[in-house]
């Protein structure tokens, strides 16, 4: 692929230095190799730890060693402007695969809208978190990274949770190439002294390199991150490619990767915590009707939907539930 924009030379290092043969599995000499490349970065960008004196956070369970990786970006008005803003993604693997997909390529766009938001900050704090355990045997267990966190290690709640995995890759399916899904928004509202306001996910920003396409979480599950901050009400957005052929499997490597996607996933994270800056938001489980998700799912997917002989608009929420498992089920093997 031909690197057209200045940052993917960036991202495509990133990458390279994290997909290794070695793989990033826990315990593992990867992993280990992984964390510390991941300090050194934070280092070289003059960034703040989280907490303490070092970027490293790291916790034991059940016999076993973890860390979470985690950084501060200060704001120009910092605790003053209100809640910080995360940005997170997993370092670790499953198993002992390079991982460049999965999750390399959502580090590097993290670190890429990092560098931007250094060159020019926003008022608010931002938090980078590169959390670790996030695959099996660990996913949705006390030890996984971000539970870990969330429960022990977090000094403050967030304005919102912006959380990556399988961001890299294009999507394997005519029309949604350069689709990155977008999930969470809808239970993204204005927070008011009354409590919570109206819906924020037509305010979202766009990306003019990217087809930002929302999709209801419960559609999909709670398949990273994100799970923790979703189960306490806390406000959130996923954001990811979806599953591929190459998911969690040896072939999962940097050369397979668009990294112009990758360069303008950045670029797009740094639009939401611009977004996110000016607002102060909440989490409303109720706050999307069914006639407006009818509605933006209809305009998000139309033209593809329309490709699968499907007929239009869609008209209730159990109808856009089968879509999603047929487009899932179609792409996912491809």
């Amino acid at each position: 692929r031909k690197n057209l924009h200045p940052q993917t030379t960036q991202a495509r290092q990133d990458v390279e230095a994290l997909a290794t043969h070695a793989g990033r599995e826990v315990g593992s000499s990867g992993h280990a190799d992984a964390r510390r490349w991941l300090v050194d970065r934070l280092s070289g960008m003059n960034l703040a730890p989280y907490a303490g004196e070092s970027f490293e956070l790291p916790y034991s369970l059940g016999g076993t060693d973890f860390c979470n990786v985690m950084a501060r970006l200060p704001g120009r008005r910092g605790a003053s402007s209100g809640l910080p803003i995360l940005l997170a993604a997993h370092y670790d693997t499953c198993g002992p695969y390079p991982g460049a997909d999965d999750n390399a390529a959502a580090i590097a766009a993290a670190l890429l809208a990092a560098e931007s938001l250094a060159a020019d900050p926003i008022d608010a704090d931002v938090v980078l978190a590169f959390f670790d355990a996030e695959e099996p045997p660990y996913f949705l267990s006390p030890s996984m990274g971000s539970t870990f966190f969330y429960e022990h290690q977090r000094q403050e709640d967030f304005r919102c949770a912006v959380v990556m995995d399988l961001v890299g890759h294009d999507v394997g399916l005519p029309g949604l190439e350069d689709t990155l899904f977008l999930m969470g928004a809808e239970n993204l509202v204005e927070r008011t002294t009354q409590g919570p306001g109206r819906t924020l996910i037509e305010d979202l920003p766009e990306e003019d390199r990217l087809d930002i396409r929302k999709l209801r979480n419960d559609y999909v599950g709670d398949r990273s991150d994100h799970h923790i901050f979703r189960e306490n009400g806390a406000p959130f957005l996923f954001l990811s490619c979806g599953e591929w052929a190459h998911y969690h499997m040896p072939t999962d490597t940097a050369d397979r990767l668009n990294y112009e996607r990758i360069a303008a996933t950045g670029d797009y994270l740094v639009k939401l915590a611009r977004w996110l800056d000016q607002r102060e938001v909440a989490f409303d489980s109720e706050s999307l009707t069914e006639a407006d998700e009818t509605r933006i799912f209809t305009d998000d997917f139309g033209p593809v939907l329309e490709s699968f002989g499907l007929e239009l608009p869609v008209r209730s929420s159990a109808q856009v539930a089968e879509i999603v498992h047929l487009l899932r089920s179609s792409f996912i093997g491809g």
